[in-house]
């Protein structure tokens, strides 16, 4: 594994794309396939940046600056900016410190880490790294899990490492058909890695995560019953499905198709987010999870009704190239962005940006 130790930040003036090259070039081949890639013919993933891209902003002028705070609510957290770390898998492919340098970097930056249940770092070694920062907080995200006693045994160790809220993804079914892993024979971690939150009795063997094709609304309500933790379930598309999550009790929803690595050919996350905020109408947050690299991609999204945003790909990039300080550099040139994308649009506080008449569909305004 040629990950780097380097913890120098790079050079982000210029936008996060730069950083997905830097990153090729240190990570083994089929370990970046990994995480660039997408499922089948990766149309989906493509236009999770195009739809970002079609959509053109709309500014007002001489409206006296923004001035306010960018900080944002979410269940269990408030944070200084209005983006998550998106649970991603396998850090550790990208740096030795893995998600520990992540959640030093989400905690300096005051934003939320969303800590996936198949990260190489487990929770407490997460909730260790960032020694008790005050105000830091933490998601996790999971699949329930055919055992359902190992599942609330993943659900008791997460409330004992203080996490704030729990992350059902409900996209998955079955496991998507990646081709670049297939074309690689990328199958499993290298030596001495594995996914630290399914270690059996603390050895070198781990539990498979299992995906449950029958799962139901059903058992969103046996956690619930389950935990006094809020609840956010990620990888809804469609306004039922949205209104359905509220009737059986989640706190937040992540609308995502899970970064075009599921079911190809599903619709950009930024083109399902009005029809689902539509159908929540302001009763619980939304957070966007898909395609965003710059600040007005994350003023775009908070304008058709997000909450906030989840970034995934450009942490993995930014930790590559530099550890924790290059996941900093990430979130700081995204917090940046938007703070001037605010700006120049004539948003004087974070509430004026939730608005969709900052946005048109086409190049257009006239049309």
């Amino acid at each position: 594994m040629n990950a780097p130790t380097t913890s120098k930040p790079p050079d982000v003036a210029t936008g996060l794309a730069a950083l997905e090259a830097q990153a090729a070039a240190i990570l083994r081949p089929e370990h970046y396939d990994y995480f660039a890639g997408g499922a089948d013919d990766e149309v989906t993933l493509a236009e999770n940046l195009a739809a970002f891209r079609r959509l053109r902003l709309w500014p007002r002028m001489l409206r006296g600056g923004f001035a306010g705070s960018m900080e944002t609510v979410l269940p269990g957290a408030r944070l200084d900016l209005p983006i998550a770390i998106a649970p991603t898998a396998f850090h550790g492919l990208a740096h030795p410190d893995g998600e520990c340098a992540t959640a030093r970097a989400a905690a300096a930056a005051g934003v939320l880490m969303i800590v996936s249940m198949a990260a190489t770092k487990s929770l407490e070694q997460v909730a260790a790294a960032v020694d008790g920062r005050a105000g830091w907080r933490f998601w996790f995200q999971f699949y329930i899990q055919p055992d359902r006693a190992f599942t609330l045994e993943l659900v008791r160790r997460a409330e004992a490492a203080g996490c704030c809220a729990l992350v059902v993804t409900v996209d998955s079914p079955v496991f998507g058909r990646h081709v670049r892993d297939l074309r690689n024979g990328f199958r499993d971690l290298p030596p001495g890695l594995g996914c630290a939150n399914l270690r059996i009795d603390g050895g070198d063997e781990y539990r498979s995560i299992e995906f449950d094709s029958t799962l139901t609304w059903r058992d969103i309500d046996w956690l619930r019953s389950a935990t006094r933790l809020p609840i956010a379930i990620k990888g809804l598309a469609h306004p039922e499905d949205a209104r359905l999550a509220i009737e059986h009790g989640a706190d937040a929803i992540i609308v995502s198709n899970h970064g075009g690595r599921q079911l190809d050919t599903v619709a950009a996350s930024i083109d399902l987010l009005p029809a689902v905020a539509a159908a929540v109408d302001g009763r619980i947050p939304i957070v966007l999870d898909g395609g965003v690299r710059r600040g007005t991609d994350v003023l775009k999204a908070l304008a058709l009704g997000a909450t906030a945003v989840a970034i995934g790909r450009p942490v993995i990039w930014g930790l590559a190239v530099g550890g924790e300080a290059g996941v900093g550099a990430v979130l700081q040139q995204l917090g940046h962005e938007l703070r001037d994308a605010l700006a120049l649009c004539g948003c004087r506080s974070l509430r004026e940006s939730r608005s969709a008449e900052l946005l048109f569909t086409t190049k257009d305004p006239r049309s």
